[in-house]
C-alpha cells in the first residue's frame, strides 16, 4: 500500500524539518567541524580513549549514570506499584510531592543537596550536635548521585505508573487464583509486562544523568564528570576543539543508549524529551 505525499503533508512536515535543521543538524555539524579543527585534528575524538584523564572521567560518568539508573528504577518501581495498587487519603498529594522535582532546574536540585548534606547542612549539623563528627557529602559523587536520583525518580515514576495502569488485571487475577504468591506474581507477571516501560524510563534516566550539568556545576568541588570536563575545557582553557569533540562523544553515547532502548522497548522511549 502506497500513500500520497501531498501539500498538506508537506505543511505538516515543515515545522519538524525547520526544527531539525535549526536546533540539531546545523549546530551539530558546526560542533563536529570545530571538534576536528584543533592541533590533533580528528584525533580529538579519540582523546576519551588516549587521554588518561578523559578516559577516567568518561568511565566515572558512565558508572554514575548506570548506578543512578538502577537506583531510580528500583525506587520508582516500588513506589509506583504501591501507588497504583492502593487508594488512600492524601494519595494525590503524595504523587504531587514525588513529581515536584520536575519543576526544578538542576541548580535548584544542587542547592537542595547542599542544604541536606553540605557543610552547614541538616545532616552535618545534626551529626555534630550528637557528637558523631562531621558528615559532609554534598560536594562529592555521593551528593551528585543523590541529586541525579532526586530529579530522575519523577520521570521514571510517571512512566512506570502509566505502564501499571495498562496491565491486564485478568492475568494477575488468574495467577492469584492459581495460588501464585504476591512475589511470584511480581516476578512472573508484573515485571515482564512492565519491561518496555522500565527500559524506556531507564534509558531516559541514564541519558539525563550523562548530560546533566546544572547540579554538577552547583556541587562541583570534588566532582569530575563529563559535562564539567567539557565546561572546563571550553571556559577555563579555551580549548574549543577538545570541548566540541567531547560534546560529540557525549551525544553519541547518549544517542546510542536511547537507540538501543528504543529497539528493545518500542516507541515509548520517545518520552526521553
Amino acid at each position: 500500500m502506497t500513500t500520497r505525499f501531498g501539500a498538506f503533508d508537506a505543511a505538516l512536515a515543515l515545522p519538524a524539518l525547520v526544527f531539525a535543521l535549526a536546533f540539531f543538524l546545523v549546530p551539530m555539524g558546526v560542533l563536529a567541524v570545530v571538534g576536528g579543527s584543533g592541533e590533533d585534528g580528528l584525533g580529538a575524538y579519540l582523546t576519551v580513549i588516549t587521554n588518561p584523564r578523559h578516559m577516567r572521567v568518561m568511565l566515572a560518568t558512565l558508572l554514575l549514570s548506570a548506578l543512578v539508573t538502577l537506583a531510580t528504577l528500583a525506587v520508582s518501581t516500588t513506589v509506583g506499584l504501591f501507588l497504583s495498587r492502593n487508594a488512600f487519603p492524601g494519595r494525590a498529594v503524595l504523587v504531587s510531592v514525588l513529581t515536584l522535582p520536575l519543576a526544578f532546574p538542576g541548580v535548584v536540585v544542587g542547592f537542595l543537596v547542599i542544604i541536606l548534606g553540605g557543610r552547614q547542612g541538616v545532616i552535618n549539623t545534626l551529626s555534630v550536635s550528637l557528637g558523631a563528627g562531621r558528615m559532609v557529602f554534598a560536594y562529592s559523587m555521593t551528593g551528585l548521585f543523590l541529586g541525579y536520583l532526586y530529579f530522575s525518580i519523577p520521570r521514571v515514576l510517571l512512566t512506570v505508573m502509566a505502564g501499571i495502569e495498562k496491565l491486564d488485571r485478568a492475568t494477575v487475577e488468574a495467577a492469584r487464583s492459581l495460588g501464585a504468591s504476591p512475589l511470584q506474581i511480581l516476578r512472573d507477571v508484573t515485571l515482564p509486562a512492565l519491561k518496555p516501560a522500565l527500559i524506556a524510563s531507564g534509558a531516559v534516566a541514564f541519558a539525563t544523568a550523562m548530560g546533566a550539568f546544572g547540579t554538577a556545576f552547583t556541587l562541583a568541588t570534588d566532582i569530575d564528570v563529563l559535562p564539567m570536563l567539557i565546561y572546563t575545557e571550553f571556559t577555563l582553557r579555551a580549548n574549543f576543539a577538545t570541548a566540541a569533540a567531547l560534546s560529540i562523544v557525549l551525544g553519541l553515547v547518549t544517542w546510542a543508549v536511547l537507540a538501543v532502548a528504543r529497539s528493545l522497548a518500542g516507541t515509548t522511549v520517545a518520552a526521553a524529551g
